[in-house]
């Protein structure tokens, strides 16, 4: 692959990636851990993920316990979890904190497939302007260069697009899917 092309892929890739992390972050009915990698608790003064403050686990379909290390961080561990947007009120019994995920309801089912694809637009979005600033950049090497390889560049380009275009699409769908199914 051309290395004036490498910069643009890594920037593809970094995009879907990033689509990737946030579709795990969608709650579909089932507990999973990854709701809570954005939330921080202080610690001693400093913003800490939950997993370093305590050891998540998921005993059951629908339910997350997180044990923390010290008992003095429930308190924290409890507010940064309701001050986030997961939308579950977390509960303890004084050594560990639960969270139980209700039922999902068709409607609240449909919101989320609806989040779902605007993700993936955005994504697509984003990929498009990263080819948009390649193509800009390519025509400036054309004093350079010949045209047959700037337009070389630009199919390379495109090529790539399609690609990361369609892996988002696969995403979106799987992720859809997973959304809808009871």
């Amino acid at each position: 692959m051309d290395e004036r092309l490498k910069v643009y892929e890594e920037k593809m890739k970094k995009t879907y990636e990033h689509l990737e992390m946030d579709y795990q972050g969608i709650r579909a009915g089932r507990a999973n851990p990854h709701v809570l990698d954005k939330i921080r608790v202080d610690y001693y003064g400093t913003p800490t993920p939950i997993q370093q403050v305590g050891n998540v686990t998921v005993p059951e379909a629908r339910m997350i316990q997180i044990a923390p290390w010290e008992k003095s961080l429930i308190k924290a561990i409890e507010k940064a979890i309701l001050a986030s947007d997961i939308g579950i009120t977390p509960s303890n019994d004084g050594s560990v904190i639960r969270l139980v995920f209700p039922e999902l309801t068709e409607e609240r089912r449909k919101e989320l497939v609806k989040d779902v694809k605007k993700k993936a637009e955005d994504c697509k979005v984003a990929v498009r302007n990263i080819r948009r600033d390649g193509n800009d950049a390519f025509k400036k090497l054309s004093k350079e260069i010949s045209e047959d390889e700037v337009k070389q560049l630009e199919d390379e380009l495109q090529k790539m697009t399609d690609k990361y275009i369609k892996d988002v699409d696969k995403i979106m769908e799987e992720k859809s899917k997973e959304v809808l199914t009871v």
